[in-house]
């Protein structure tokens, strides 16, 4: 079967389009983002923001079922 790049849910999509952006402003990327558009960006610093989405979803996901 094919893969399909649809998201399942719509405003998840957004809400990690929004959390692709906060990480790449924290990495100091966010201008260049914002100037050249992603397909710009090396491999590495693609990497590094997929990186920090994966270990903040993590966190968020350990809190939340630890009930903080």
């Amino acid at each position: 079967m094919a893969r399909s790049n649809k998201p399942v849910n719509a405003s998840a999509e957004n809400a990690l389009d929004q959390m692709k952006f906060e990480i790449a402003s924290e990495l100091g990327i966010a201008d260049k983002v914002r100037s050249q558009g992603w397909s710009t960006m090396t491999s590495a610093d693609c990497g590094r923001v997929g990186g920090q989405m994966v270990r903040k979803m993590i966190e968020q996901y350990e809190s939340g079922l630890s009930g903080k």
